[in-house]
């Protein structure tokens, strides 16, 4: 028998993607069923159910046609980038230069690129717990360390400035933040985000903001890229966003970076070395994102997101499925698992696959609901939240009530 094949550290180091996990076991549980049971309703995966709009399949279809289809620069389509910049003119008021915006295959890509570009062999990032678990994954996959903060509902789920201070140290590189984040769907309060780009750049430290569900912010007082920070702060962030969410192109995998001039040459190195270039056709595609017709779809579609959590959240309140912290942007509910626990008699001891791991199947069995447990997203309180998707149809959320209440 041949030996074995010896597994790079890095690879053994990698958590698995618990969501993902889950999601097969949906997908298999569901397959068992005879033809007369429910259909999972999946409220677990963070992918919207609107597709990309007309003129951006038109886009797409005409690239092909056209043979648009051979290698861009490594940075993006020129005319990609000025379009970028003015959707940051247009939506926040901002003037971005199109020389400092990267367009990548996917945010995934972006965090990867700006993660190699930053961080050294041990080096420390402050995250807060809970949060994205894959952003977690690159900072490891760039030899770094990822050091989770608890952050409660009293922060709304978000570092504060107090505790970047009190958490920096020698090994320490800066902050990988998320507004909105995933999973809780919480943004950084203006003042707080401030506050902690200073502490960063006072210690010489870098602040990356994953962005991707910015365009998503249903409420004023958080609908702020982290590049408008006064001070000259905002100049310094490096800005992860994406097509993904916002614009639903979720397979077409394109994302961008916004970086100080700087750090354009290197990054723009390693994607010329690792990646080439983002897909030639989702990036043509993607310029018809930005004109009127298409806007206003996006903005339409932004109203829907927004009229579900507005139903969701409080039918889950009434279930006692709580919310502690309403959700200000992306399409996610964060909720307290403990009195399902109690009442299903379900174990929850702190152990990984107690509280909201175990609701998570009975959810699947009883109710043929798939969320996502705590599990994923940080090691605080893994066992007492539970994240559902709100990126499902109105329809599909009633359908989610209804069997909850049933089973309650």
């Amino acid at each position: 028998m041949p030996a074995p094949i010896r597994l790079a550290q890095r690879a053994q180091r990698v958590a698995p993607f618990y969501v993902m996990e889950l999601a097969k076991a949906a997908q298999a549980m569901a397959a068992q069923g005879g033809a007369d049971q429910r259909r999972m309703l999946t409220l677990n995966i963070g992918e919207p159910d609107f597709t990309a709009p007309p003129l951006v399949q038109e886009a797409a279809t005409r690239a092909i046609r056209d043979g648009h289809t051979q290698y861009t620069q490594a940075t993006g389509l020129p005319a990609l980038r000025e379009a970028i910049s003015g959707w940051y003119a247009q939506r926040f008021g901002l003037n971005v230069d199109p020389s400092r915006i990267i367009v990548t295959a996917g945010a995934s890509m972006a965090l990867q690129l700006a993660c190699l570009a930053l961080i050294d062999a041990g080096d420390e990032v402050l995250m807060p717990d809970p949060c994205y678990p894959c952003n977690r994954q690159f900072v490891q996959a760039a030899e770094g360390r990822a050091v989770l903060l608890p952050s409660g509902p009293e922060q709304r789920f978000q570092l504060s400035a107090e505790q970047v201070r009190a958490a920096w140290g020698p090994a320490t590189r800066g902050v990988l933040l998320a507004s909105p984040s995933n999973p809780t769907g919480t943004s950084i309060a203006r003042q707080t985000l401030h506050d902690i780009a200073a502490q960063v750049r006072a210690r010489h430290g870098i602040t990356l903001v994953d962005e991707i569900y910015l365009g998503l912010s249903y409420e004023d007082a958080f609908g702020h890229s982290a590049l408008g920070l006064d001070d000259g702060l905002g100049e310094h962030i490096v800005s992860v966003n994406s097509f993904s969410k916002y614009f639903n192109m979720t397979g077409w995998r394109l994302g961008w970076l916004v970086v100080p001039p700087e750090l354009v040459a290197p990054i723009e190195r390693l994607a010329q070395n690792l990646v080439i270039c983002a897909s030639t056709v989702a990036q043509h595609a993607a310029l018809a994102c930005f004109e009127a017709d298409s806007l206003a779809e996006y903005e339409r579609r932004r109203a829907a997101f927004k009229a579900r959590r507005d139903y969701f959240l409080p039918e889950l309140h009434r279930l006692g499925l709580t919310v502690p912290v309403m959700p200000d942007g992306a399409f996610y509910a964060w909720a307290d698992t403990r009195e399902w626990c109690r009442n299903w008699g379900l174990p929850d001891d702190g152990s990984p696959e107690s509280g909201s791991w175990a609701l998570a199947f009975e959810l699947m069995r009883r109710c043929q609901i798939a969320a996502t447990p705590g599990r994923d997203f940080g090691v605080a309180e893994p066992g007492r939240y539970l994240r559902f998707s709100t990126a499902s149809s109105m329809e599909q959320l009633q359908e989610a009530v209804a069997r909850l209440e049933a089973a309650r």
